[in-house]
């Protein structure tokens, strides 16, 4: 596998890292800038509501830029971001400085997509994408708990250890990528959001943003909601995420095979179905440990089953837009997590950090019945029945 597309992975696997690492950390930030756990919270919020907006915007003023100097000029907003963080001595230094992390990711990730298939034969060029995009998996399995398990003396600790692999992702790409071809003609930022007027793009766009809103209120407040079986140690939160991480990958490779198989509607309702059930258990589950890792291994099962298909759903509608219409679907899932971060944190506030989930299960149903509405006309013999009724 050539180095380049690892070095890429590598920066993937540093942006999803720090996109989530601190939903683990929460507890010693809140402890040490003297805020609330919900309000530590609201540092993933940041982020991901900069990324969903930035990303757009900072694609069509750096599209003429060249490759190589946009990769490097993201990795470098991203790690000086991240070593802003760990140095931060407020909160709201610290919110500041995870805006200019996730400027920093919302360049890198979708350019490193597009290089990757420029470094490979075009037979190869899925095998490329998946190695990049495992990166991202990867920060799930690995990345999160790790950054969870060096930051349960300090939290800092964490941001540097985030800062130290988007340095080394930028050095080894520094050095080795060279000789990219210039980039094509990119659309307008009107251009990019005009698919939003279709109701099949507009509805899969909702469906992606409700069912992430759902799953990040409490994926966000995972340590608050776990607290029972925890009893506040590092070392079972880090088990818990963890297995969150790996049970991650499995939902992914299921998702495929599931999608291919039962087809992109059942998917959605059945893995909404499932998440909704699972948040409504959490208040018992989330007083042991192994309720706890029960949980752990349903909810990503379920939910990276359904964010498989999500994509998958949107490249279908109009596969020559599709790179157009799955970046849309990447905004609808960081406005989905800030909106998750929000939500979660209101949540607590009314119900208590016991039985804040079952907020999360309501959602989980609406996600479904958005789901069930979005995809009514892909329903089997849908279009059998539309083509009696028309000749009727």
């Amino acid at each position: 596998m050539p180095v380049r597309l690892l070095l890429l992975a590598l920066g993937t696997f540093a942006m999803g890292t720090d996109s989530m690492v601190v939903a683990g950390i929460l507890g010693p930030v809140s402890a040490d800038l003297g805020v609330s756990v919900p309000a530590a919270g609201q540092l993933v919020t940041v982020f991901a509501l900069g990324y969903a907006l930035l990303a757009p915007v900072l694609a069509t003023l750096t599209a003429r830029w060249p490759r190589r100097r946009l990769l490097l000029t993201a990795l470098a907003v991203f790690s000086a971001a991240n070593a802003l963080s760990a140095l931060a001595p407020t909160y709201g230094l610290l919110l500041a400085t995870r805006v200019l992390a996730a400027a920093g990711a919302a360049l890198y990730t979708p350019t490193a997509n597009a290089v990757a298939t420029t470094l490979v034969a075009p037979e190869r060029r899925g095998r490329a994408l998946a190695t990049v995009l495992g990166g991202m998996t990867a920060a799930t399995a690995l990345g999160v708990p790790l950054g969870t398990w060096v930051g349960r003396g300090d939290w800092r600790m964490t941001m540097w250890l985030v800062t130290a692999l988007g340095v080394a992702a930028l050095a080894g790409l520094a050095a080795l990528l060279r000789d990219l071809p210039a980039p094509a003609t990119a659309p307008t930022l009107a251009a990019r959001l005009a698919p939003l007027g279709r109701r099949r793009v507009l509805g899969a766009a909702a469906t992606t943003l409700v069912f992430f809103l759902a799953f990040q209120s409490v994926y966000i407040y995972l340590a608050t909601a776990v607290a029972g079986a925890t009893g506040g140690d590092a070392d079972r939160l880090s088990l818990i995420l963890l297995t969150t991480g790996v049970m991650s990958v499995a939902g992914s490779w299921l998702g495929g095979r599931l999608v291919d198989r039962a087809g992109v509607r059942r998917v959605l309702l059945t893995g909404s179905a499932v998440a909704a059930a699972a948040f409504a258990a959490l208040p018992w589950l989330g007083r042991s440990m192994p309720g706890a890792l029960v949980y752990a291994a349903v909810v990503p099962l379920a939910g990276w089953a359904v964010s498989v298909a999500l994509p998958h759903r949107l490249a279908s509608i109009d596969p020559a837009s599709a790179p157009l219409l799955i970046s849309l679907n990447s905004s609808a899932l960081y406005l989905g997590t800030a909106a998750g971060g929000v939500a979660g944190s209101t949540a607590i506030a009314v119900l208590g950090g016991r039985w804040f989930p079952f907020a999360a299960a309501v959602l989980a149903v609406a996600a479904c019945a958005v789901a069930a509405a979005a995809t009514r006309d892909e329903r089997p013999g849908a279009a059998a029945r539309a083509a009696v009724a028309a000749r009727a």
